[in-house]
């Protein structure tokens, strides 16, 4: 165990190192500019589509997730085309214009998707590369025991080396020729993903039945490529990040080509999301985790679901309610620790409720991630740092959070400091395990599951 724990502190150490390191100084981009909903407020869009008769059958679930993915793509108003297979998607799908993760990396990310809950609330070891423990109980189990067929296929070692994710998939499947590097990821995996997914879905043993899949395509990920083929976007960070989402927007483009042929399509809900966006220079950051800034945290939701009209929401919505609406889709009943809801009577026509109160995101303690908390109501956002430090913002005013409220507005980061305390104390949050140190010097003390009670009396 000591030199397990030793192998993966030195690998999560060379890892932060390498997320914290900045390229050479370059034209910093600008922070996306929001939808008028980019603060928690509930903001007009534009008028819910009709509403429609929800299919009496239950569906099959194609979750696809994009490492990195930021919430300025084009059908969100950024001018280049660098997926047009996602904004043809768009076109005929849900979107979700004030989507954020809870979290701004991976392995915290991935939980979420999983369990409908934090990180925080989960069974999980303290280091970097997080596993999660079978004491948790992951959306593929429920389906499992309603006969779903359940399949992962993963394109980045960590999905290999964090066995408690397997949790209820029948397959997982791990694309060929991966190499391990703690600094960044040197692999491109969109047409393997590709190919093993289509494969997947080609078996008739699978999708002769219900079926979920999910798969987290890697490419956007650093390094960034420029891929052949791909229009020029620039050579510099954010122009080399653009053709790898461009790259990955034609792997999705094969997979939704030939999904579209196959007789389970129309009783099929396709959901695409991102763990987390990505820094170019916005607060001094490069790539992502860390921190909770509005750049890592907004990412993109898009689902397209049989018999649902296409519309825009504005109301904020967070990955807490991607597991509940799988099994809302899937006829699957809720799993007893759902922190989120469900989008399914939205995405079906009912008229979407206001923004989520209070909204709040987490980034979890662990060996290299210090301890962040933030909330957002109204217009307002509160970011609670490990060392005390408050800072508030204005989303409308100041989407690029740039400029710091909390001593002009004392009153109101005492009132949203309270908030996002009680939030937590309803909260089952747990330390994490295994020993190692964590970020702020404490050690990861925390159970592998729940604690058993003892009989006063017993040995």
């Amino acid at each position: 165990m000591k030199s397990t724990i030793l192998r993966h502190t030195l690998v999560s150490c060379l890892l932060l190192t390498a997320c914290k390191e900045s390229p050479a100084p370059e034209k910093v981009t600008p922070p996306p500019t929001p939808s008028p909903s980019a603060s928690g407020a509930a903001v007009p869009s534009a008028p819910p589509a009709p509403a429609t008769t929800r299919p009496a059958v239950p569906q099959n679930v194609l979750l696809l997730t994009v490492d990195a993915l930021r919430s300025d793509m084009p059908w969100a108003g950024y001018d280049k085309p660098i997926a047009p297979h996602l904004t043809a998607l768009a076109a005929e799908s849900v979107v979700y214009e004030n989507h954020r993760s809870v979290s701004s990396y991976t392995a915290q990310t991935v939980a979420t998707w999983l369990s409908g809950r934090y990180a925080s609330t989960l069974y999980r070891t303290g280091m970097f590369f997080t596993n999660y423990f079978d004491t948790n109980t992951w959306i593929t189990e429920a389906m499992q025991k309603k006969g779903i067929a359940t399949a992962a296929v993963h394109a980045h070692l960590y999905f290999d080396r964090a066995p408690g994710l397997r949790q209820g998939f029948d397959e997982w499947k791990m694309v060929p020729g991966l190499s391990w590097n703690a600094q960044t990821d040197e692999s491109v995996t969109g047409e393997k993903s590709a190919a093993a997914i289509i494969e997947l879905l080609s078996d008739p043993a699978r999708t002769g039945k219900q079926f979920f899949l999910w798969s987290h395509l890697m490419d956007p990920h650093d390094q960034y490529v420029k891929h052949e083929g791909s229009p020029d976007f620039g050579k510099d960070n954010r122009g080399r990040y653009d053709s790898e989402v461009w790259f990955t927007d034609q792997q999705v483009g094969k997979i939704l080509d030939f999904a579209k042929k196959q007789p389970w399509w129309d009783r099929t809900v396709v959901i695409i999301s991102a763990d987390h966006g990505e820094a170019f220079g916005e607060h001094g950051m490069y790539k992502h985790a860390f921190e909770l800034w509005e750049v890592l945290t907004r990412v993109p939701l898009l689902v397209r679901a049989p018999g649902a009209k296409p519309q825009r929401i504005a109301a904020a919505r967070t990955h807490l309610d991607i597991a509940p609406t799988i099994l809302d889709v899937m006829q699957v009943p809720p799993l007893a620790g759902f922190q989120g809801k469900s989008l399914a009577p939205e995405i079906y026509g009912e008229k979407p409720a206001e923004s989520r109160v209070p909204i709040v995101l987490e980034l979890a303690e662990d060996s290299n991630n210090p301890a962040r908390r933030a909330i957002v109501v109204g217009s307002r956002k509160l970011i609670v740092f490990d060392s005390g430090k408050k800072a508030l913002f204005d989303l409308d005013q100041d989407p690029g959070e740039l400029v710091d409220l909390a001593e002009k507005e004392p009153a109101r980061v005492a009132e949203l400091s309270a908030q996002l305390d009680a939030y937590f104390a309803k909260l089952p949050v747990v330390m994490p395990f295994g020993g190692n140190k964590l970020r702020s010097g404490r050690i990861a003390g925390g159970p592998k599951g729940p604690m058993k009670s003892v009989p006063i009396g017993a040995p």
